[in-house]
């Protein structure tokens, strides 16, 4: 049975991909990060991303695999990369289709506003 969770930024779904589908799968999770591009990634915010997720699935062992369970790790992904975004280790992607800053508004520092950003 394919067990999933959909967040703005991240979808979890309990199955494996073989070649352009999902087969459903008890034994491994597959993680979808910013489906819709967007934010502006490099390979060491995507890696960290993936190491909190493989973090959250060791923590999670022994758990029954449930919606609830992969909404929480959901959840906490999405922290985790606002928090990314909060640190300037990603960007919002202004080509993307999706301008919603779903994140909080970008920060853009000005000499009346030097120091004064906070989130």
């Amino acid at each position: 049975m394919l067990v999933k969770s959909t967040t703005r930024h991240i979808r979890i779904f309990s199955a494996e991909v073989q070649g352009n589908e999902l087969v459903p799968s008890d034994k491994v999770l597959t993680l979808d990060v910013d489906p819709d591009n967007e934010f502006n990634w490099s390979e060491e915010s995507l890696q960290k991303v993936y190491q909190q997720f493989d973090h959250l699935v060791e923590s999670y062992s022994g758990e029954d695999l449930s919606e609830y369970n992969l909404r929480r790790m959901g959840s906490e992904l999405e922290h985790f990369i606002r928090s990314l975004l909060q640190a300037g280790e990603l960007t919002y992607n202004l080509n993307s289709r999706v301008l919603n800053y779903s994140m909080g508004l970008p920060k853009q520092e000005s000499p009346e506003t030097e120091g004064k950003w906070t989130l």
